[in-house]
This record gives structure tokens, C-alpha cells and sequence, in this order.
């Protein structure tokens, strides 16, 4: 890589580090864009291969933070990423199975959709206490190994965390708050990061110096956005709308690109 790549693509990490400390969430699903069309990136199959580990590496730094201050429920957390891994493996198989421009096409239309999903926001339960149990795990079970299966399948055919799918899916399955769900949903988004980016890795499919690279910008970004965050905390909502607005031009902007 050239200075002029190195730079495009630290700077590509830092917005994705941003995004992450800012609205807390959502910043991955811009990385398969950023790869192809800003770092330059001929392969859309690479780039979410790429992408996969970035996702994986900043997730698992998120978790450590989270599990510190309490806010990870293991049992839960640990059943809805088991189920997603197996949807994961299964859908980066199918990922790699579909031609580039039409996988680009179709990450376009799900970039739509989580926007449209930002807008409407996020409810959070009334139960922090809760915990599964022998009594209650067949019925939590009954709904985090379907729902988490569903979401390891888009992650993993996708490249992306899932976290905008993951946490409303555990508040759903387990009445758990949102802050809760924050925290457990990025066990299960380590784990499809994992999954996905061993399937691409497996296939050739990673660049591992645009990883460190990604990684590196990520790093200063998150310190960035946590900054900023804290400072605009009183304004989170108008800032998770105004992400929602950006991911849906951007989401309209790539499937036009691929259709062209």
C-alpha cells in the first residue's frame, strides 16, 4: 500500500471508531462501503472478509468494557451467539456464493432498512434483574436460538456486527433493558465477526494489512466519538437520526452504484 491508501484507510477506521463512540453502535455497516468505494478495494467479497475481522477485533474491545462494569448476561448472551455462529458459518457460505455487484446490491437494500429500523428506535424492557434460569430457559430459548440463528445468517451474508438486529432481538427473547442488551449483544457480535471472518479467511478473502490499518483508525475514531458523545449526550436521539439519514443515502447511493 501506497501513503495515499494508508491514510484513506486510517481515516475509513476513524469513521467507523467514531460512529461506534458516538451513537454507540452501527459503524460497522458502513465498512464494506468505505473499503470498496474510498479505500478502493476491487473485490466486494474481500472487502467484507476485511470488514468481518475489523468488526470482530472492535467488538471484542467494546466487550471487555461492558463485562467490567457488569452490563453482559452470559447465559443469554452466550445462547444467541451460539445459535447466530451456525447462521453466521451458513451465511458467508452463501455470501461467497453470490456474484460481487449483486452482493453490493443487496447490502444497499439492507442498509435501507436498518435506517428505516434507527428511526423508529429502541424501547427498553423493565426487568434488569433478569437472569435464565431452570424454570425459565425453555422459553427464552424458545426465542434467542431462532431469532439469534435469523441474525448470524444476515451477519454472516452480509459481513456486518448485527448489533441494530442483535439488541432488539435480546430485549425481545429475554425482557432484559436496553442497556443490558448493549452489552450482551456484543458477545454474540465478536462471535458472527469471528465466524464470518474465519469462513473468508479460509477462502483468501481477508487483507490482513487493511485490517491493521482499519484497526489502527478505529482505535484514535472511538476515543474521538466517546469524547464527543459525552459532550452531546443530551442530543443522542437527534444524532442516531441523523446516522439513520446518513446510512440510508449511502445505502441508496451503493445500489444505484452496482446497478450502474
Amino acid at each position: 500500500m501506497d501513503a495515499a491508501h494508508i491514510l484513506i484507510t486510517l481515516l475509513s477506521g476513524g469513521v467507523i471508531g467514531f460512529v461506534l463512540g458516538l451513537v454507540g453502535g452501527g459503524g460497522s455497516i458502513l465498512a464494506v462501503p468505505l473499503l470498496v468505494y474510498a479505500v478502493g478495494m476491487k473485490s466486494p467479497h474481500m472487502a467484507i472478509g476485511t470488514a468481518a475481522v475489523a468488526v470482530a477485533l472492535n467488538a471484542l474491545v467494546g466487550l471487555i468494557g461492558h463485562a467490567r462494569a457488569g452490563n453482559v448476561r452470559w447465559q443469554c448472551a452466550l445462547s444467541f451467539a451460539l445459535a447466530g455462529s451456525a447462521g453466521a458459518a451458513l451465511g458467508a457460505e452463501a455470501g461467497k456464493a453470490v456474484d460481487g455487484e449483486s452482493l453490493l446490491g443487496l447490502f444497499g437494500g439492507l442498509m435501507v432498512v436498518v435506517a428505516l429500523l434507527m428511526l423508529r428506535g429502541r424501547k427498553a424492557a423493565e426487568n434488569p434483574l433478569v437472569r435464565m434460569t431452570r424454570e425459565n430457559a425453555k422459553s427464552m430459548l424458545s426465542r434467542i436460538l431462532p431469532i439469534g440463528f435469523g441474525t448470524g445468517l444476515l451477519a454472516g451474508f452480509f459481513g456486518i456486527g448485527g448489533g441494530f438486529l442483535i439488541v432488539p432481538g435480546l430485549v425481545f427473547a429475554t425482557a432484559m433493558p436496553l442497556s443490558l442488551a448493549i452489552g450482551s449483544s456484543l458477545v454474540a457480535v465478536s462471535a458472527f465477526g469471528i465466524t464470518t471472518a474465519g469462513s473468508y479467511a479460509l477462502s483468501g478473502m481477508v487483507d490482513w494489512t487493511i485490517v491493521a490499518w482499519l484497526v489502527a483508525g478505529g482505535i484514535g475514531g472511538s476515543v474521538l466519538g466517546r469524547g464527543a458523545g459525552a459532550k452531546l449526550a443530551t442530543h443522542k436521539r437527534a444524532l442516531e437520526i441523523g446516522f439513520a439519514v446518513l446510512v440510508a443515502a449511502v445505502g441508496v447511493w451503493v445500489i444505484v452504484k452496482s446497478l450502474g
